[in-house]
């Protein structure tokens, strides 16, 4: 088993009703108490209805670094909490070692070999960046402001995500601090039950400081935005229809979404979204500019008031969704879908029902899924989407003051849409409703699950890494609801 100790610390902790004190020897990077400058500042993530209060912060400069944390944080009995970006943070890591990658900023590429070595610091845009200067890419999402770690953790569901399957299943090894202070790279060769676990297993399993990805040699694909305003469900009914007979006949080169949304007559929104009803389509086709045209053709003729599809250099394809680049206080839900038929199809729409009463007001993405997502990877990983159609992702604006309002109105379309869900998730969209160990057992299949409890067990067995959507060390059993 390659494990490399690293690191060496000395603590001392001070409880009482307000404060954690404790000191690290040989650590690099800066530690912060409740109360110092920055402290707020580096444990606050883009998701801003989870707050962090820590008992400490290591904002680790090195490997070395996060490790003497992890075995500060097990002496103490105090759990592990991580985090690159904050845009996987749904669990308030109160009283816990927080463990702050931002500045692990290792990026370089191995044109020949077809790879990139990625530390734990850097986002999707700026690998992008770094790729592209010798035509290669990585699989990355639809935001380039998401963190790497954390997305190839959750399995990373790619915008050709039909075309190649989940990012994680092109990772060629990672290195990982595990609960026992110390650096493991593991791989198919080299420890493969924890390689398996991290990619999917999200940070049950430790943290991970570095990744080498496979990349593709593509300079260019096609894609873009259609966008359909809509005057009433009728004709809501009859885009999202035709959309869902279209995506079923599309061959594995075109990945593509669909997303309802109704926007409030507000005065701050822009006048083109202030009161409107639209359904929008995003595509991604993996052929050349003449096929993707002639794949689109069917969708723009229903008459779309936007299309920007084109042929696009590669690193351009995040900026298709227009995700937001500045934290959120945001409520985000979501499910994995059978095919939708003609009910379905009504149930979505009278969300986004011009004549309705106004808010809450829901976005819905459904995204195709199949193709190579249902086929086994070359390397075997813990995600799978369970054999589902869609992916649904429901995220509504969540101010405090309507907090519960917004939750109910979650509760309300995924109640509506229970006849359709098939009971699972993605591990990498369960977010704060989604922390209770038997809701996280929905993202996994019952024997991957009981294979993640033991690997946890072994490798976790004081449960050191639970601040996340935590699995249990197990080796035996499955929570009730789960099977």
């Amino acid at each position: 088993m390659p494990e490399t100790p690293i690191g060496t610390w000395t603590g001392r902790v001070r409880d009482d009703d307000r404060t954690s004190a404790f000191t690290l020897s040989r650590v690099r990077g800066r530690t912060l108490y409740p109360g110092d400058e920055g402290f707020e500042e580096t444990c606050s993530g883009w998701l801003l209805t989870v707050e962090h209060r820590p008992a400490v912060i290591v904002e680790a400069a090195d490997a070395g670094d996060v490790a003497a944390a992890v075995r500060f944080a097990a002496d103490t009995g105090r759990p592990v909490a991580v985090q690159s970006t904050g845009h996987g943070a749904s669990v308030p890591a109160d009283g816990a070692v927080f463990i702050a990658t931002g500045r692990l900023r290792e990026l370089s590429v191995d044109p020949r070999a077809g790879t990139a070595r990625i530390g734990a610091g850097p986002r999707w845009g700026e690998v992008l960046a770094a790729t592209a200067e010798h035509g290669l890419v990585p699989l990355c999402g639809s935001s380039e402001q998401v963190g790497v770690m954390g997305y190839l953790t959750g399995g990373g569901l790619p915008l050709a995500c039909r075309t190649y399957g989940f990012a994680a299943g092109h990772v060629r090894s990672l290195d990982v601090v595990t609960a026992d202070g110390r650096l493991r790279t593991v791989s198919p060769a080299r420890e493969p039950d924890l390689f398996w676990a991290v990619r999917g297993g999200k940070s049950n399993f430790g943290v991970v400081v570095a990744a080498e990805i496979e990349l593709l040699p593509l300079r260019t694909v096609y894609g873009g935005e259609l966008r359909y305003p809509v005057e009433d469900a009728g004709q809501a009914a009859h885009v999202l229809g035709s959309y869902l007979a279209w995506a079923k006949e599309q061959p594995e080169e075109m990945s593509s979404s669909v997303t309802l949304m109704r926007f409030p007559d507000a005065p701050q929104l822009p006048e083109e979204f202030r009161g409107r009803s639209l359904v929008l389509v995003r595509v991604v086709c993996m052929g050349d500019e003449e096929r993707g045209e002639r794949l689109v053709e069917p969708l723009r003729a229903l008459g779309p008031d936007v299309d920007t599809c084109r042929a696009m250099p590669y690193p351009e394809i995040a900026g298709i969704y227009q995700d937001p680049r500045n934290p959120v206080m945001a409520h985000l839900r979501s499910a994995l879908t059978y095919e939708l038929d003609e009910e379905a199809v009504a149930e979505l729409v009278s969300f986004i029902d011009p004549a309705a009463p106004g808010g809450p007001f829901p976005g819905i993405e459904l995204r195709h899924l199949g193709g190579a997502l249902d086929r086994p990877p070359a390397r075997p990983h813990a995600v799978s989407t369970q054999g589902a159609a869609f992916h649904l992702w429901l995220r509504m604006p969540a101010p405090p003051e309507r907090a519960d309002e917004v939750r109910r109105t979650a509760d309300e379309v995924l109640r509506r849409l229970r006849r359709w869900d098939t009971g699972a998730q993605l591990p990498g969209f369960q977010f704060d409703h989604d922390s209770d160990p038997a809701r996280v057992g929905r993202a996994y299949s019952e024997e991957t699950y009981r294979r993640l409890a033991a690997l946890k067990a072994a490798y976790d067995p004081d449960h050191l890494f639970r601040i996340n959507h935590t699995i249990p060390p197990r080796p035996a059993e499955v929570p009730e609801g789960i099977a």
